[in-house]
């Protein structure tokens, strides 16, 4: 006796009948991708808002604020195959928005110091070997 074909609960009816539905649900591999994505999304969503407080969608509007893009490097990192980090002040716990790792990591080893950066722009623009009068090569 022959099983019966699980048909996709997705799926428009009459479309694709012959469509094996092998994943929970039943779905189809197609219709399984995309809730698997939606139960991600949901579950990054609810994470930002029990950790940050962000309210419902905060995530998603601040990255539309930010142009899809990371607050500080900018379109060097855009969030796409990896999510921006929600970037937070340690001492208020209050947001101030999304960074890629490396950023968020250079923050961290700041140890969040406006000064910090002030003193790295500065040895930059007038490295101390300059004094001596050396020409570094790179």
């Amino acid at each position: 006796m022959a099983s019966a074909a699980k048909v996709c609960k997705d799926c428009p009816p009459g479309i694709k009948k012959n469509r094996p539905a092998p994943h929970p649900g039943p779905r189809c591999a197609t219709h399984w991708r995309q809730e698997v994505k939606r139960r991600e999304a949901r579950a990054h969503e609810m994470h930002v808002q029990k950790t940050y407080g962000l309210p419902p969608g905060g995530y998603e509007s601040l990255y539309a604020v930010q142009g899809g893009v990371c607050a500080i490097c900018g379109p060097r990192a855009k969030g796409i195959s990896k999510r921006l980090a929600v970037d937070h002040d340690h001492a208020t716990g209050a947001v101030r928005g999304l960074c890629c790792t490396a950023c968020n990591r250079l923050l961290g080893h700041a140890r969040d110091s406006a000064e910090f950066f002030e003193r790295a722009a500065e040895y930059l623009r007038n490295p101390p070997a300059k004094r001596f009068g050396w020409r570094v090569t790179q």
